[in-house]
């Protein structure tokens, strides 16, 4: 899978001084006082606080929505997503200390992880069904369920950033650009057999991210986009006219339907979405307070605790609480971003970009879907969502954060 480093290097993003100084970390001007010279050599020296406060007021904000869910949903189980922050925050530390870095030479083992993963919920005695999905697997001995395709995710991050970062900022040629677009879709079409299309698309959102930044063309990209919504269209057609293959399930056709004509079947396809609008205008300024969303206690919003939760923490919280969710989840994304910016290795900034779409992507979507302007699809609001198998992704992919920040000085 290796290839020969060409082109020139990626750009230096972190020249600019008031970005430094915005997100702190090792960019600025050496401290001064002698209590700031502590604190840049002592413990906290390792950890990048600009994106780890964020992260940890996220995973507080999202186990006060859960544990308010819980109390009127009883499918929102508080101590199993309590659990799953515990098992996220011990996966984060593993991987904090450990040498992302080693990673950027096995583009071949994240590939065939990558397969496994997404092959993992066909094997019979092993893959388990919920909500139409084969997406689930049974952990042998414990009997807990954990969906594989989270963990490929981050996965797929290493792996295009692995083999993105082998052209130094400059793919040159259409031969290893299609090449690029081809190892991509093999996660991606492989998330599609279960169905997933939700993670589908954050896969391959986040791993077009990564391609592009790590210098492909722009007219390669344009054409690759027409191509995308040709085909998407061609789908759409054949799945709503009777003889042609159905490639979309009946649900999904349904969903981009509403999409498009929210009016359509308000009682019937288009209820969760009314009902999610209805929960998030009644928040109003200020919110109805912890355990007082009607919609989601009074069962007219499902699955408030999962694919609407920003719907139920718009009834709960408000405009404020709300306005308060994005402003942490900006300040995770910038830091993130004013990390990649600074960082001399390829392979670094493109871990780091692909971070950051998938948190952006996933972000976009849940809220999006909530107030009518995405589809709606069951992707999970990051550290927010009910789900131990997101949390302990979401929760690896900020120690992944943490570990390009903790190895920076060292030579790689």
């Amino acid at each position: 899978m290796a290839s020969h480093a060409r082109g020139s290097s990626l750009p230096d993003f972190g020249r600019t001084p008031s970005i430094r100084a915005l997100f702190g970390g090792d960019a600025g001007k050496a401290p001064s006082s002698t209590h700031a010279r502590r604190f840049s050599t002592g413990p906290l020296a390792k950890l990048y606080l600009p994106a780890l406060i964020p992260t940890l007021l996220l995973v507080a904000y999202g186990l006060v929505v859960v544990w308010s869910a819980s109390l009127t949903i009883e499918a929102a189980s508080f101590p199993r997503q309590a659990f799953g922050v515990v098992l996220g925050l011990i996966a984060a530390a593993f991987v904090w200390h450990f040498d992302y870095r080693m990673l950027s030479s096995m583009t071949t083992v994240l590939l065939v992880l990558d397969v496994i993963l997404m092959l993992m919920p066909h094997v019979p005695g092993l893959g388990a069904n919920a909500k139409g999905m084969t997406g689930w697997i049974v952990v042998p001995l414990i009997g807990l369920r954990f969906q594989p395709s989270e963990l490929a995710k981050i996965i797929t991050i290493f792996l295009m950033a692995g083999l993105t970062a082998q052209y130094n900022g400059k793919i040159e040629t259409l031969k290893d650009y299609v090449r690029l677009c081809a190892i991509l879709c093999v996660p991606f079409f492989l998330i599609l057999t279960q169905p997933d299309l939700g993670t589908g698309l954050v896969i391959l959102v986040l791993g077009a991210t990564i391609i592009i930044c790590g210098g492909a063309k722009r007219s390669w990209v344009l054409v690759t986009i027409a191509l995308i919504v040709l085909g998407a269209a061609l789908i759409i057609v054949c799945s709503m006219t009777e003889g042609l293959p159905n490639i979309l399930k009946p649900y999904q056709l349904k969903r981009l339907i509403v999409f498009v004509d929210p009016t359509v079947d308000p009682a019937g396809d288009g209820y969760n979405l009314q009902q999610a609008k209805i929960a998030v205008g009644s928040g109003g300024l200020l919110g109805k307070g912890i355990g007082n969303a009607t919609q989601a206690g009074q069962g007219f919003l499902p699955e408030a605790h999962t694919d609407f939760v920003f719907a139920l923490l718009s009834e709960e919280f408000g405009f404020v609480g709300s306005t308060l969710l994005l402003a942490l989840f900006g300040w995770l994304l910038f830091s993130t971003i004013a990390l990649a910016m600074r960082c001399e290795s390829p392979f670094a900034k493109l871990v780091l970009v692909g971070i950051v779409s998938m948190w952006t992507f996933q972000i976009l979507e849940n809220i999006g879907m909530c107030i009518g302007i995405m589809p709606i699809t069951g992707i999970p609001l990051p550290f927010i969502s009910f789900g131990s198998s997101s949390m302990i992704v979401q929760l690896m992919a900020a120690g992944v954060v943490q570990s390009v920040y903790h190895h920076r000085t060292k030579v790689g």
